[in-house]
């Protein structure tokens, strides 16, 4: 079948193609006659155009869902869109709510000096029941994940408690045996207090010492509650202090 094809191909070509014998008979000087015979001596050269090359390197764009293959059309008026710029670039059939998906990202932050939230609004909500409906589901998903596991938001970067838990270089343990750590005998109010006991954990303080203060505390608690140290305590009828990554 292809071949057949392309046979016919080349005769359409062939038939296209100058034939002398067709103007034979034409009625002209021997001037434009003459003419008519470089139509026939002229032989047409291939010639290999050069390929410029050029490189290629798109903006990052951020995405949810699949990759972005660059393939979108664009505005009729030839203004950017600045998708995954300045409006988020979901490449998916069903899209998410804006409006969850930032308190979504809400939740998550450790920030808590985020702009205020722009709340949208439908109107003649009867008529649309299904966006309503859609809406009360993912607030609901939205506050079970929020109960599930309580976040608390932080002016400044802090450490991660798994980081803080990290089991000490034995070197360092070897000169905490031979010295005294500070202790409620210490002559020095509990600001100070606090601040040494942050600074021994590698805890940073900033002007809100209660944050600092807090991350210590929370990482005494996740001492505390650890199984294996739990164990330990068990079988060796000592405390748990002196966790801040002693391990």
């Amino acid at each position: 079948g292809g071949g057949g094809g392309g046979g016919g191909t080349n005769e359409g070509v062939a038939a296209r193609q100058y034939n002398a014998e067709d103007y034979s008979e034409l009625q002209v000087s021997d001037e434009v006659r003459e003419l008519f015979q470089y139509i026939g001596r002229y032989k047409p050269r291939d010639t290999d155009l050069e390929t410029k090359v050029k490189p290629f390197i798109p903006d990052y764009i951020p995405a949810i869902g699949d990759i972005d293959e660059f393939i979108k059309v664009p505005r009729p008026d030839g203004k950017p869109d600045d998708l995954g710029l300045k409006v988020l670039d979901e490449p998916s059939a069903k899209q998410s709510d804006g409006t969850v998906l930032q308190l979504q990202l809400r939740h998550t932050s450790k920030q808590s000096n985020l702009p205020a939230l722009e709340v949208k609004s439908l109107e003649r909500a009867e008529d649309v029941p299904a966006k309503l409906t859609n809406w009360i589901d993912n607030v609901k998903s939205l506050h079970k994940g929020a109960s599930s596991a309580a976040a608390v938001h932080y002016s400044k970067n802090m450490p991660d408690i798994e980081t803080l838990m990290t089991e000490w270089e034995p070197e360092v343990e070897e000169v905490l045996r031979s010295i005294r750590l500070p202790d409620e005998t210490l002559d020095v109010n509990l600001k100070e207090q606090a601040k040494l006991m942050c600074a021994v954990l590698d805890i940073p303080v900033y002007t809100n010492v209660v944050e600092s203060l807090h991350v210590m505390l929370t990482t005494y608690l996740e001492f505390k509650n650890n199984p294996f140290l739990q164990q330990q305590h068990n079988s060796q009828g000592g405390g748990v202090g002196g966790g801040g990554g002693g391990g």
